[in-house]
């Protein structure tokens, strides 16, 4: 069999990398939104249901890794999501999207893999928008769902911890709506309007400008100085005060 020439070889073999041309649309929104892999086993295993602050601190840090590295303008996270958004003029990794995808999704599992000593992964996928309007909307979309998965889970981990299975939980409450699974909490001594904003809401990371103390050498002391710093808001707005909020960070 003839040996085949290097750079013709080199030149078939780049063609079958069938994601290697793909970019992020120029002009374009994008956020890269993260998911736990089988994060619900995991979770079961290692955290107390339905929320855990450990738990939240690991994928605050692992949020804020994304953010810094990828030089996000706003990240977001809520159970086991994190959606990271990216400016239309981004050109991280050359706006590559296998790059993009890989390399957050990396850094991700790392990152709370040394959090809580366990090895885990993460998925990765981009959405694109065209304007900040659209923005908005996905934020207001990715934050509904998470108000709808936190009642939810608060509906589903009271019943289990009143002893019934898995089955019999989710047999009772297949098909019910916001209103019953509220009721059901109250009945137990859980008002669902009163649990922490940031189960409900999900947790915001972007950058800020805070004040600190810092030394003056030439004057010999000390001097309070502005600072660009990711802060992190457990509080988030929702709603049309949620659109608002973000428009004004945003623009």
């Amino acid at each position: 069999m003839k040996k085949p020439n290097k750079q013709d070889l080199d030149v078939r073999m780049r063609q079958r990398e069938v994601y290697h041309n793909l970019t992020l649309v120029p002009g374009m929104w994008a956020v890269v939104r993260l998911d736990g892999r089988s994060f619900s086993r995991f979770t079961q295993q290692f955290y107390q249901k339905p929320f855990d602050n450990r738990f939240k601190d690991a994928m605050v840090q692992t949020a804020t890794a994304l953010m810094k590295d990828l030089h996000g303008l706003y990240g977001w996270t809520s159970s086991d999501e994190i959606s990271i958004l990216l400016p239309p003029g981004w050109a991280g990794f050359g706006r590559s999207l296998e790059k993009t995808l890989s390399l957050s999704a990396s850094l991700a599992g790392s990152t709370f893999s040394l959090q809580v000593g366990q090895a885990v992964q993460f998925d990765s996928r981009i959405w694109l928008g065209a304007t900040l309007a659209d923005v908005l909307d996905y934020f207001q979309w990715r934050q509904e769902d998470s108000a709808r998965c936190a009642l939810q889970g608060w509906a589903y981990w009271t019943l289990r911890q009143q002893g019934k299975t898995a089955q019999e939980v989710t047999q009772l409450l297949e098909g019910t709506d916001a209103a019953f699974k509220n009721e059901l909490l109250f009945q137990q001594g859980i008002n669902f309007n009163e649990t922490p904003l940031w189960q409900r809401r999900g947790i915001g990371i972007y950058t800020a400008q805070v004040s600190k103390t810092g030394f003056n050498p030439i004057l010999q002391q000390e001097v309070m100085v502005q600072r660009n710093v990711l802060v992190q808001k457990d509080d988030l707005p929702m709603k049309e005060a949620y659109r608002d909020f973000l428009g004004d960070l945003l623009q």
